[in-house]
């Protein structure tokens, strides 16, 4: 059986949505199996080049650590930041805003101190415009999402200190 021979099997497990195909034969013997994207053809008890039945991934990396010399010292490992970051996120799925309205300042900027029941952006799902509350005391640092775009339930959309 050649490589072409192959293929076309390959193509009509494809076609059919099979995920096994064997051909017992006096000189070879064929079993193709399919499974998580990948065809594999088993001729007389090697192993075939894989055929993709779907585009193929990027193949992993091998990342080599680098040892160290013998006079070489450790590097310094820096220091955490006093107060971690952390995230407000959004609670709903739906449209964010900024502001309460087109010509209105937003609610808050980088830089401004929030307390718990602090309104830090409005999301509109369903006509319905529900504000967002900090929840947590602190400045906001980072804003993670431009105004009118939709945002997903638990996407962060602001980082504060």
């Amino acid at each position: 059986m050649n490589v072409d021979e192959i293929k076309a099997i390959v193509k009509l497990m494809s076609d059919n949505d099979l995920t096994e195909f064997k051909v017992e034969a006096e000189d070879y013997n064929l079993c193709i199996k399919r499974g998580g994207g990948k065809v594999q053809a088993i001729q007389a008890g090697m192993v075939a080049p894989a055929f993709m039945a779907a585009a193929p991934a990027a193949a992993p990396v091998a990342v080599q650590p680098i040892a160290p010399t013998p006079n070489s010292t450790p590097e310094p490992v820096p220091a955490a930041p006093a107060t971690p970051a952390r995230t407000i996120n959004s609670p709903l799925v739906g449209t964010f805003y900024r502001s309460p309205g087109p010509d209105a300042m937003p609610f808050v900027k980088v830089g401004d101190k929030v307390t718990p029941e602090s309104v830090v952006c409005i999301i509109e799902a369903m006509k319905v415009m529900n504000e967002v509350k900090a929840e947590t005391a602190g400045t906001i640092k980072d804003i993670l999402t431009t105004d009118g775009t939709a945002v997903e339930y638990g996407q962060p959309l602001f980082v504060i200190e």
